[in-house]
């Protein structure tokens, strides 16, 4: 029996990069090896590719597409390199793997989804948060029909960031980061919520910024009606003294409410709350053979791997990152305008070649 595929990766990035190699890659040894590493900054390339003995350094991202032999390229850049970066990626036929957000318009992802369609590889994008164990029991009871018609939901993202968080030169930037807390934090818990209540269909939302004065919002609200018929609120912010991330899903039948950590919502514990003794019987029966799933990363990497050997869908996929880029472009887009913004949002739409209002 032949010894199981390990995928070579080259890591593009080495700020988040860095978190993919030590709660990624290196949990799973059999299955994945980082054989090189790019970076502009010379000074960080070296101490990371140093510290997990990689042995290819690269400035130029470039020079990783021409190694015949990397399979995997992991995008870490900042968000408004992706593009260009994940088509050419897929254009030398690698495996893709891309942070959030995973481009900066609609535009953009319809050309990418576009380009895997005639390419070899395929691209993942990243929302860890999936992969915690609370979640993936509420998605196995409301995948079920256990759980049954969905009523409200409420998603809270109370983050901090200071001064120092900006000093990074691309944070805090439009050009750069393409938004604020709604692309740039609270993405994660805003689809966890559309994850488990299915995709919005009406939004209105409005934006400030309050706490450090940089070009994107850094406080948001909104209101949402699902297609289901649902409600949802959404608040975010970067100026909590206490950091917690809570999402609230009320069905028919149970009551979901996530773990408070900010950055693992997706763990154990969730509170289950059923409506009767007859629903509790039915969750714990459709948890019975439930199987753990390792956090975040770990999580989201292992189930990668094994879509890539058998040729399986994705874990995360090129729709997934579509549905949270329209939510985004509908929730800037009612903050700039005022009014409600209607989903889907096709390419007539005046937001759909970039959510950001024209500069003051």
């Amino acid at each position: 029996m032949s010894e199981p595929r390990i995928w070579r990766v080259a890591v593009v990035g080495c700020g988040v990069g860095r978190d993919h190699i030590v709660r990624g890659y290196q949990k799973h040894p059999d299955k994945f090896g980082v054989h090189a590493l790019c970076e502009i900054d010379e000074c960080r390339l070296a101490a990371v590719a140093d510290e997990f003995s990689i042995p290819r350094r690269t400035m130029s991202f470039d020079e990783v597409l021409r190694m015949d032999d990397i399979d995997i390229v992991d995008i870490c850049t900042p968000a408004a390199l992706h593009f260009g970066q994940i088509l050419g990626a897929l254009s030398a036929g690698k495996e893709v793997v891309c942070e959030k957000p995973l481009v900066g318009t609609l535009a953009e992802i319809d050309r990418v989804i576009a380009a895997e369609r005639e390419t070899a590889g395929r691209a993942m994008p990243i929302f860890q948060y999936r992969f915690g164990n609370g979640v993936q029991k509420a998605k196995r009871i409301i995948d079920l029909g256990i759980a049954g018609k969905p009523y409200v939901a409420t998603v809270e993202t109370a983050w901090k960031r200071a001064a120092k968080y900006y000093e990074t030169p691309w944070r805090g930037r439009r050009e750069t980061e393409c938004g604020g807390v709604l692309l740039m934090h609270a993405i994660h818990n805003h689809d966890l919520m559309q994850w488990l209540m299915g995709s919005a269909s009406s939004v209105f939302a409005r934006t400030a910024t309050r706490v450090n004065p940089i070009e994107v919002e850094d406080c948001a609200v909104a209101s949402l009606v699902m297609q289901s018929g649902a409600l949802a609120s959404l608040a975010a912010t970067l100026g909590s003294q206490r950091e917690i991330s809570r999402l609230r899903l009320c069905f028919e039948q149970v009551t979901f409410e996530s773990s408070h950590a900010p950055y693992s919502p997706g763990d154990d514990p969730w509170e289950i709350v059923p409506v009767s003794p007859e629903a509790e019987a039915r969750i714990a029966g459709a948890l019975a053979g439930y199987r753990a799933v390792s956090a975040r990363y770990e999580g989201q990497f292992a189930a990668y791997h094994a879509a890539l050997t058998t040729g399986a869908a994705l874990p995360v996929t090129l729709a997934d990152a579509r549905s949270s880029l329209e939510l985004a472009t509908a929730l800037y887009h009612s903050a700039t305008t005022g009014l409600p913004v209607t989903l889907p949002i096709a390419a007539d739409h005046p937001a759909y070649n970039g959510w950001l209002p024209p500069k003051p």
